[in-house]
Parts: C-alpha cells; sequence; structure tokens
C-alpha cells in the first residue's frame, strides 16, 4: 500500500542534540499482545508486514521509533528493518525491568551486570552498535533517584553506547523526582486529553532542558474513532469522552485527531508516542499530526476538558477487573 508524501516535522529532543518526528512510533503492539481486543500472539502482524510497516513510517518522515526489552519481538523487527539505514532513525529502548521477584533491587555489580545485560541484548536485536535513548522503564522514585544506576547510565553515554538517557515515568510525582534528581535528558510521560495532569511540570521541563514525549495520548483506543461501547463500570468515562463531540463538530477533526493535535499544541512537548501495528492505523496517526496546532480558543477549550478524577484512568486496573475487552 503507498501513501501520498507528507512532510513530517521535526522538534528538537530537549538538549540532546537529537531531532525527532512529531509523531513517534511506538512498537509495543507489534512484539506483545497489547492493547483493546489484542489478547494472543497469533493476532500480531505477521513479520514480513511489521517490517513493511516500519519501514513505510520512515518513508513517510517518521523518524522516531519507541521500543523496550520488555516488549517480545520489536526490537529484532526494527534490527531488521533498519540495519540497512541505521543513521536515518533515532531509537529510543528501555531497559529490563530492574526490580527482583521480591521487589527488591539488586545490590552493587549484580545491579551493574543487569543493565549491562539489558543493553547488550538490545543492541543484538537492534543489529546496532549504539542506541540513540536508554531509558529506565517504568521507573520509580527509589530507580529514579539511585544514584548507582545514574552513574552507570552516564559512563555508557560517555562511551558513545548511548547518545541520551531517559526515564519513562506514570505519576507526576515520578516526573518531577526526575527533574530533581537531575542527570536525565529525557522523560516519556502519560497525558492526554483526559489526564493533563503532567502538563504542570512541562515548563519546568523545557527550562531544565529536558526532552518530554508524550505517550497514552489515544488512551489504547478510547480517544479514538476504534472506541467500542465500554464497560457499565466506566460509564463515567464514556459519557466524558462522549462529550468531546462538541470540541469535534466545532473543528471539523476526528477524536484521535483532536486528541493529538491538542498535545501538539504544547511547544514543549518534542514527540507524541503512537501505538501502531496496522497500515491503516499508521495512515490515521500521519493525518492526525499533519498540519497545524490547536487554535488558541479551541486549545483552551480542551484543557478545561480534563475528566474530573484521573487517577481513576487505570488502563490496567480495568483489565484487571474485566472492564476492557
Amino acid at each position: 500500500m503507498k501513501y501520498l508524501s507528507k512532510k513530517m516535522k521535526k522538534r528538537k529532543l530537549g538538549k540532546t542534540g537529537i531531532r525527532v518526528s512529531e509523531m513517534a512510533f511506538g512498537t509495543v503492539a507489534l512484539g506483545v499482545p497489547y492493547g483493546l481486543g489484542i489478547e494472543h500472539e497469533s493476532q500480531l502482524l505477521p513479520e514480513a508486514q511489521a517490517i513493511e510497516l516500519l519501514q513505510a513510517a520512515l518513508e513517510q518522515g517518521v523518524n522516531f521509533f519507541d521500543t523496550a526489552r520488555q516488549y517480545g519481538r520489536s526490537e529484532a523487527l526494527l534490527g531488521r528493518a533498519f540495519r540497512e539505514r541505521r543513521r536515518e532513525v533515532v531509537i529510543a529502548t528501555k531497559c529490563a525491568h530492574l526490580r527482583q521477584a521480591d521487589h527488591t533491587l539488586p545490590a552493587g555489580p549484580a545491579l551493574a551486570a543487569v543493565i549491562e545485560r539489558s543493553l547488550a541484548e538490545s543492541l543484538e536485536a537492534l543489529q546496532t552498535d549504539y542506541v540513540d535513548v536508554l531509558m529506565l522503564h517504568d521507573g520509580d522514585e527509589e530507580i529514579i533517584r539511585h544514584t548507582g544506576i545514574k552513574k552507570i547510565f552516564e559512563g555508557y553515554k560517555k562511551e558513545g553506547v548511548i547518545r541520551a538517557t531517559g526515564v519513562s515515568t506514570y505519576t507526576p510525582r515520578e516526573t518531577r523526582a526526575v527533574m530533581d534528581s537531575g542527570g536525565w535528558d529525557i522523560v516519556q510521560v502519560p497525558f492526554n486529553l483526559m489526564d493533563q495532569r503532567q502538563s504542570a511540570l512541562f515548563e519546568e521541563l523545557e527550562q531544565k532542558g529536558m526532552g518530554v514525549v508524550i505517550r497514552s495520548v489515544l488512551l489504547k483506543g478510547l480517544l479514538s474513532e476504534r472506541r467500542q461501547q465500554l464497560h457499565p463500570a466506566l460509564r463515567e468515562v464514556e459519557q466524558h469522552i462522549d462529550a468531546y463531540t462538541s470540541l469535534t463538530e466545532a473543528s471539523g477533526l476526528r477524536l484521535s485527531q483532536l486528541a493529538t493535535k491538542f498535545v501538539l499544541s504544547f511547544p514543549q512537548v518534542s514527540s507524541v508516542l503512537v501505538g501502531i501495528d496496522r497500515m491503516e492505523y499508521l495512515q490515521e496517526a500521519l493525518d492526525s499530526v499533519a498540519g497545524s496546532a490547536l487554535g488558541s480558543a479551541l486549545f483552551e477549550q480542551a484543557r478545561a476538558a480534563a475528566f474530573r478524577d484521573p487517577d481513576f484512568l487505570n488502563l490496567h486496573h480495568w483489565s484487571v477487573q474485566g472492564w476492557l475487552k
């Protein structure tokens, strides 16, 4: 399938010197069962089609790709897709989870060994001798503030094995810890129309020269045209999403476009991470990013339309409760 060429805008990734496409390609759904209604590996895109999809994204101007050790085959797919074009892409991967089965951290050399092994496995799968961004995966406050972990990451950066360091966080408190502890280049945070808590930290992140990458912009598809009727326990969430119709009708945008453009309207944002596992989803994402950001009036209306109880927007909890299908 061929698409008309689109010029993808680039933004600075903080003070790293790296420029990334406004849209980042999230590869989790290529590597492991993920997202609404995806439960088995048999539902994953076949390898050849996944590689074709990744290469199509690059041809359309997407140069930023997000992966992780925990994302199954996704690193290997990126390696196969871009081994001949490595310098054209920016790859961010995440270290394996550091906590042990008892939730403690390995001590001393054992901790360094976990990180070293994770990075070595990433490099092998990606078929490269460096990664552009190495991130902590779901960094909690203890891990974020751990001086030994930070020194290990900084050491790899000095060696040139990684170009920048980062942390993937969940809560504004964790993001605050990243800023306060210093030494990190990038933070990846959940942020969208419904949950806007992280925006309180955007200006300070910019002042500290940190790149800001946004994930969960579509809430696993809930803020898109693919949303189906939700479980009765999520009635208030469904009603809130339905209320965005007034904004989409006023703007002439689809909900997914509105959600994406809203996030990109924050100048501090470096890139919006969109999970993609189908050619049609790539086209939808490209359409959502194309064009200008929201006008000031519509932007302020969207800012005022956050969900009243963002703590409730916990998709993992919803899944455990059986509210997502």
